[in-house]
């Protein structure tokens, strides 16, 4: 049996389902989901997230976690947290460069927020002697100061689309014709979730939703609120979702979402002002990836690191620092919120 048949049969038996409950099915599903069957990322894999383009991405990242670790008081012990950690390359590169940080690393109690068991095995290896310890979920983080990030975590959570038809919405749902899985609409119903968006839409209009991007948000919101610390949440997205961002990745590939389900990566882009309506602490201005890095100094680092090279090795780092920078790549495609305490200034690299 396969994924694609299972999901068919559901839908046969209890009729269409939602964008979000497919999606959580194709990534998650304990037997065929795309996360628990394998390691996505890479050249192999079927996409390559910043930390993976060069280690200068997760050193200026854990820097700017430091400084606004030492900015509130040097709290001992704090959490160190990342959630959706990947291969645990990002992490590694944040205990890395921030060894040089007096006393940071010894204090941290470093956890992963991870629900794949293979990625999980994978960043035990990558992190081999930093003692990581896993949850899945972000209400199990403790009660004390909290250092987070999240790169490309909140794109993966399921989402759900709506069409807008005069003051109601029509829900685009999955169903079946023949032997193919097809998307369909629902019949208008009101959404009070989304009265704020009648304001800017007219009829036809497409937008998303993600059910649990507000409370995985108010979580982390209230453990820095209540304990001090920062986060800093990187993605790609913009301010207020429209039209159809939903995407399939394979092999570095676009796909089409509904073929072979559970083969592919399934993504939508963030929107950023939802996390801030979510999030019950201070939040800095959102700002694109590549102001962010030049403003804690990835030029000088590049500069640096180039000093020492030559020929493919030199073309590469070149390559790395537009990648991760350039407009017209991920520049600006990506996006940087800063969480933080009421009392506290924005993570650097950040501003209000």
């Amino acid at each position: 049996m396969s994924l694609d048949a299972l999901i068919r049969a559901r839908i046969r038996a209890d009729g269409p389902i939602s964008i979000a409950e497919y999606m959580a099915d194709c990534l998650l599903h304990p037997e065929y989901g795309y996360y628990v069957t394998r390691d996505p990322l890479g050249a192999a894999g079927d996409f390559t997230t910043a930390p993976e383009i060069s280690q200068m991405f997760g050193e200026l990242i854990g820097l700017s976690l430091a400084q606004s670790w030492l900015d509130q008081g040097a709290p001992s012990p704090f959490t160190l947290a990342e959630a959706g950690p990947g291969r645990g390359t990002l992490m590694a590169d944040i205990l890395r460069a921030t060894r040089a940080v007096p006393g940071f690393v010894e204090a941290a109690d470093l956890i992963l927020i991870e629900a794949s068991p293979t990625l999980r095995a994978v960043q035990g290896e990558t992190l081999a002697g930093h003692a990581p310890r896993w949850i899945s979920d972000v209400t199990q983080l403790p009660e004390q100061p909290l250092f987070l990030v999240a790169n490309e975590f909140f794109d993966a959570l399921p989402i759900r689309q709506f069409v807008r038809d005069g003051a109601g919405w029509r829900e685009r749902r999955i169903g079946v014709q023949g032997d193919q899985l097809e998307i369909g609409l629902a019949q208008a119903m009101p959404q009070p979730a989304l009265a704020h968006r009648l304001d800017d839409t007219v009829d036809g209009d497409l937008i998303e939703e993600c059910p649990a991007l507000a409370p995985i948000t108010a979580t982390i919101g209230q453990r820095i609120a209540a304990n001090s610390g920062a986060a800093l949440i990187i993605d790609y997205g913009d301010w207020r979702s429209q039209g159809d961002t939903w995407q399939a990745l394979r092999h570095h590939d676009r796909t089409d979402p509904l073929r072979d389900p559970g083969q592919a990566d399934l993504t939508a882009h963030v929107d950023f002002e939802a996390l801030t309506i979510a999030a019950p602490c201070a939040y800095s201005r959102v700002t694109p990836q590549g102001v962010f890095l030049e403003r804690l100094g990835i030029t000088q680092r590049a500069q640096t690191l180039a000093a020492g090279l030559a020929g493919d090795p030199l073309e590469q780092l070149i390559s790395a620092h537009q990648r991760l920078t350039h407009p017209e790549e991920m520049g600006n495609l990506f996006k940087v919120l800063g969480l933080y305490p009421a009392h506290a200034a924005p993570p650097p690299g950040l501003n209000v």
